[in-house]
């Protein structure tokens, strides 16, 4: 990696210490970003030295694998600039930025517009000779459809689509990116990945969390904006993907937007159909009581925000026309588990009696550990010809595997300019799109409630066709 310069605006906020520092900590420690220096930027009046000892003790808390002698190495490549998101105040990076220079707006929401807008003012957008400038942004990307497109307008003032990354950290995750390469590396998938050989697709993204010290962001938020427009809806498209023609990111991203583009809209009359939202009201996580998120710290009084969301969506093409797409996530909910599974359909002809019935899936796990399942049928041992139900498991990881975090493996990509990880603005918009009927219908009415420490509300049940459920949310992510 050629030498280069992050700059973090927002570096003293919650983001820098608890992910990227201990990302970009790493990412020192195993000699893969040996020339790169990082700038800090934020309001604090703070001299290097006070920046120093600010990453020093977020590293010791959040950093797994945190050594002296290591710090004192990381440390050099830090510096530290404060100031306001003004051009004038900007410019004082100048004389700190290389030839090749990533900005990362690790800031509130709706700093991103303004914060771009003042880069573009002072210059910074404006890549100079030999060199490049980069722009990276966290999601969410937008509230709506509109508010997407403003933001988009804002930032494109100054700033190429090229130059903008929109981060995901799903998309950096081992699992996620394990999808892409077993569906396409392997040739017996192929064949059967489409709609005469699936019967359905689940992906759950379940917490056990509530909102913690979130409320004033997640309270306007809600479950489908915060956790199923972004990081399921690209779980989704790329389950759905065509097989690209080449590993290109425009190609790779050109793909899930087709995704996108293919899914049945949903209307005010089928909402019920393929939308269902809940709030847990207070109930158990194991012994320990919970109270219910309209009692939480922050959240406003009486608030029909949802804190569970599910979506059933169908995709209008060859490969998957009459499969539907189930996508839930929840908060408060009886374990943190989380998978992308995949059922096949049951076999036509005649088979030993006494088998278990909901075999044939293929499960991406990808918590509480990561490991791909495929739950088949085998015989019984006996003298009876009878089936029962195996797992057959393959770790993601072997003992001496090195991994990376989600955002380790984003930052080497946005630094060496693979934007394939990121989205692209018209991934962003079309999710929006199948998504706002969804908005406008919640605008009205309330959610259902579901204790806490429970699978999610019962009325989650009508999106699933005859014969299908929904997967449990194992503790022990067996099953």
């Amino acid at each position: 990696m050629t030498a280069a310069t992050l700059v973090i605006l927002g570096a003293s906020g919650d983001l820098t210490k608890r992910l990227l520092m201990p990302a970009l900590y790493r990412l020192h420690a195993l000699g893969l970003t040996p020339d790169l220096r990082i700038v800090g930027y934020a309001m604090e009046p703070w001299s290097r030295a006070h920046f120093e000892q600010h990453i020093h003790e977020a590293l010791q808390a959040f950093a797994m694998d945190f050594k002296p002698a290591q710090w004192n190495r990381f440390r050099r490549q830090l510096d530290y600039v404060g100031g306001e998101l003004k051009a004038d105040q900007l410019v004082a990076l100048k004389g700190k930025l290389s030839p090749a220079t990533m900005f990362y707006l690790a800031l509130p929401p709706p700093l991103f517009g303004v914060a771009a807008t003042a880069l573009g003012e002072a210059g910074f957008s404006e890549s100079p000779r030999g060199g490049w400038r980069r722009l990276v942004v966290e999601k969410p990307f937008g509230t709506d459809l509109a508010s997407a497109e403003a933001l988009r307008g804002q930032m494109h003032t100054y700033w190429e689509e090229e130059q903008i990354l929109r981060i995901d950290h799903f998309l950096g995750k081992e699992t996620t990116q394990n999808l892409m390469v077993f569906r396409f590396a392997n040739r017996f998938l192929e064949p059967i990945w489409n709609a005469q050989n699936i019967a359905q697709v689940q992906i759950t993204y379940a917490e056990t969390l509530g909102v913690e010290q979130r409320a004033a962001y997640y309270d306007k938020a809600g479950a489908l904006r915060d956790m199923l427009q972004n990081h399921l809806m690209q779980l989704f498209s790329l389950t759905a993907m065509e097989p690209p023609s080449s590993w290109d990111a425009e190609v790779l991203r050109d793909h899930k937007v087709e995704v996108l583009r293919s899914v049945t809209p949903i209307t005010a009359k089928t909402i019920n159909k393929h939308a269902v939202r809940g709030q847990y009201r207070a109930g158990k996580l194991g012994r320990k009581k919970m109270i219910g998120y309209r009692n939480e710290p922050g959240v406003k009084r009486g608030s029909d925000t949802e804190t569970f969301a599910a979506l059933r969506l169908e995709v209008d093409n060859w490969r998957w026309r009459g499969v539907p797409f189930y996508l839930r996530s929840g908060k408060r909910l009886a374990s943190n588990y989380s998978e992308i599974a995949v059922q096949f359909r049951e076999v036509p002809g005649p088979i030993p009696h006494a088998v278990h019935a909901g075999n044939n899936w293929m499960i991406f796990r990808i918590r509480p550990v990561e490991r791909m399942d495929l739950l088949v049928t085998a015989k019984q041992p006996g003298v009876k010809l009878a089936g029962r139900p195996v797992t057959l498991t393959a770790p993601y990881a072997t003992p001496n595997d090195r991994e990376f975090s989600a955002y380790e493996q984003l930052l080497v990509d946005a630094l060496g300019g693979d934007r394939s990880n990121f989205l692209r603005f018209d991934e962003v918009e079309w999710a929006w799109r199948v998504l706002s009927p969804v908005l406008r219908a919640w605008e009205k009415g309330a959610p259902n409630f579901y204790p806490a420490g429970s699978e999610g509300p019962d009325t989650q049940a009508r999106l699933l066709d005859l014969g299908h459920d929904w997967r449990p949310i194992a503790l022990d992510g067996d099953g």
